[in-house]
């Protein structure tokens, strides 16, 4: 009885890697980070956004900042008055918690107008077409977990299995 305990422990602990593992996060404009020199529309048409994934906005504080518009029309015109939050830290993750389009801008003034703004469309994990008018979260932190470019967990997630079957069999010896 006590091995099969180990057992299922040992595969919680393997899921709880497995689900960590799998969100990516995306450093906003990759190394440039979020600044006017940055084409944010193609940075993030060479990207997939998913549902549990994080952007990581990385910008000088004082002389950038992030601001989420409620909607495409205050993106197109540039109405961070709108902002539904708004950070300044220099260091900002936010979590795409739902399917959805989420749009995010410069603060200071004049560098939306400049191009300094942001649309985001996150898709179901298991989605496999776009997603529908799902209203996007607001959930956000001011400082991230790791600082990890937008792939980098997806070699640790190719060797989960691998890894399960070692924890298993390392177990199984008690």
């Amino acid at each position: 009885m006590e091995g099969l305990y180990r057992v299922l422990s040992a595969l919680v602990v393997v899921g709880l890697l497995t689900n960590k593992a799998l969100a990516t996060q995306h450093v906003v404009g990759g190394s440039q980070g979020w600044d006017e020199s940055s084409d944010y529309s193609k940075w993030a048409s060479g990207q997939t956004f998913e549902v549990g994934d994080q952007l990581v906005f990385k910008y000088t504080p004082g002389l950038h900042s992030v601001v989420e518009l409620p909607n495409e029309s205050a993106y197109k015109n540039c109405d961070v008055g709108s902002a539904l939050n708004s950070m300044n830290s220099g260091n900002n993750v936010v979590k795409l918690s739902k399917a959805g389009t989420r749009y995010f801008a410069c603060g200071t003034i004049g560098h939306c107008d400049q191009g300094m703004k942001l649309k985001v469309t996150t898709v179901s994990a298991d989605a496999s077409s776009s997603p529908g008018s799902t209203p996007p979260s607001s959930s956000s932190s001011s400082s991230p977990t790791s600082t990890s470019a937008a792939s980098a967990s997806f070699p640790f997630a190719s060797m989960l299995p691998m890894a399960s079957l070692l924890a298993i069999s390392m177990l199984s010896m008690f």
